[in-house]
């Protein structure tokens, strides 16, 4: 088992990184910026190093800082946690190259699944579904109407390099495209620094299910389940569940089987996700895109199948086999994720400051994985996650019941937060069915 790591990351995947590293005995680094000082990762780690002012470029993307606090503490092997640069090729070529292990797919992988239209490419020559869309980027406007016109409206028009839900826009009609078209390719420069956009046919209803694989050591590469992602506001979920209520048994094998030939085609390693659009009519799926890395909501997968993806993590980085039998997972039970976000639970905007109060639930098939505590502040130099409620039970029916009574013992004061948004959510018709899609939350409002 490695010995020490330096964990790249902030808030609440940092802390669980590091109580997992704790747990192994592995001496666990923390990272931060000069606002962070205070947050529970950075006391629980046995180590810290400061690595810069709060601007993330000057911090967490401080790839030069991050690599010296590597080097002045010894570390042995360097874990991205996700965002940041989780998915940045260079940085994982950099560690590797430095002597250090990456714990992640190699940055080959990485490369290949983060243009958005190689990848496609890539999985259609797999065998793995795909949405109708262009296979090279629409290199000016023209080329994008004429390929919206061969797909038929409405589209997507998606950034190439883009992701976590940015980058993207739907165009009903030509008009709207000439329009949107302009708007992803300068957010896609600016934020990507790659200015290249594909469109994709874009389904109206439709789910968004997901697939947990894990390369494993000895080259084989095994899916972990499927989770559910359709509780979205900006094309950025909200709420994850395991297994999905959309997702049959024969769907369910055929979903698995397209990740595992997903991840072959990549030879991937370690932890990574395979992200679906799922027709709930047809019983159609298609691939989105593979994120190469750990999920934020990659919890829901532990508490139905009993792991812990860090260790197995940590465990293929260091060339150990996993701690399961891979031909013998077996689901237990249902469990629902709700991202507990500082923003007001209407419109969803940033409303960060100084915690109050802070009353984490607790109790039987309860889990709160957080970044802060009271007394800290939410600052608005990152994301809005503040902490991850989770539940688990025996049913779905049983897990909702749960996670109402969990929502309603979440106590906070002080920054904005969107424990009211999942207390409609929890009792709203169409999401106690089962059957709802990517719009829940829009039909909410």
């Amino acid at each position: 088992m490695i010995e020490s790591l330096l964990v790249a990351n902030r808030g609440e995947i940092a802390r669980r990184i590091i109580r997992t590293a704790k747990r192994l005995g592995v001496r666990a680094i923390a990272v931060h910026s000069e606002v962070d000082a205070d947050l529970p990762f950075v006391t629980e780690a046995d180590e810290a190093v400061c690595v810069g002012p709060a601007n993330p470029a000057q911090s967490y993307r401080n790839t030069e800082a991050i690599l010296a606090a590597a080097t002045s503490t010894g570390a042995q092997a360097i874990h991205p946690g996700y965002g940041f640069l989780s998915e940045n090729a260079d940085f994982a070529r950099t560690v590797e190259a430095s002597g250090l292990i990456w714990v992640g797919p190699d940055a080959d992988a990485i490369s290949a699944m983060g243009d958005k239209i190689n990848a496609r490419n890539l999985m259609a020559a797999a065998g793995v579904p795909v949405a109708p869309g262009t296979t090279e980027p629409a290199a000016d406007l023209a080329a994008a109407v004429a390929a919206a016109a061969d797909i038929g409206y409405p589209v997507m028009v998606k950034a190439a390099a883009g992701g976590g839900g940015m980058g993207m826009a739907v165009a009903a009609d030509e008009t709207a495209l000439r329009t949107e078209y302009d708007k992803v390719r300068a957010f896609a420069e600016r934020m990507f620094g790659d200015g290249s956009v594909l469109i994709e046919r874009y389904f109206p209803r439709v789910r968004h299910v997901e697939v947990q694989i894990l390369g494993l050591a000895d080259g084989r590469v095994v899916a972990i389940g499927e989770r559910e992602c359709s509780v979205q506001r900006r094309n950025q979920k909200l709420v994850e569940e395991s297994p999905s209520p959309a997702v049959s048994p024969e769907l369910r094998s055929r979903l698995l089987a397209a990740a595992v030939r997903a991840g072959a085609a990549v030879n991937y390693r370690n932890a990574g996700t395979v992200e679906c659009l799922l027709d709930p009519t047809s019983g159609e799926f298609f691939f989105l895109e593979m994120n190469t890395r750990l999920q934020v909501e990659h919890p829901v997968t532990e508490l139905v199948y009993g792991l812990d993806l860090v260790e197995e993590q940590l465990r293929v980085a260091a060339g150990l086999a996993p701690t399961f039998d891979p031909d013998a997972l077996t689901p237990r039970g249902h469990a629902i994720e709700l991202r507990v976000n500082a923003e007001d639970p209407k419109r969803f905007l940033p409303g960060p400051g100084a915690i109050r109060t802070w009353v984490e639930p607790a109790g039987e098939g309860v889990r709160v994985d957080s970044g802060y505590v009271e007394g800290n502040t939410v600052t608005p130099f990152y994301d809005s996650l503040m902490a991850k409620l989770l539940v688990t039970a025996p049913t779905r029916a049983e897990a909702i019941e749960r996670a109402r009574a969990a929502v309603a013992s979440f106590e906070i004061a002080g920054p904005k937060q969107n424990l009211p948004f999942f207390t409609n959510l929890l009792e709203n018709p169409e999401f106690i069915s089962g059957d709802y899609d990517t719009a829940i939350v829009a039909r909410m409002r």
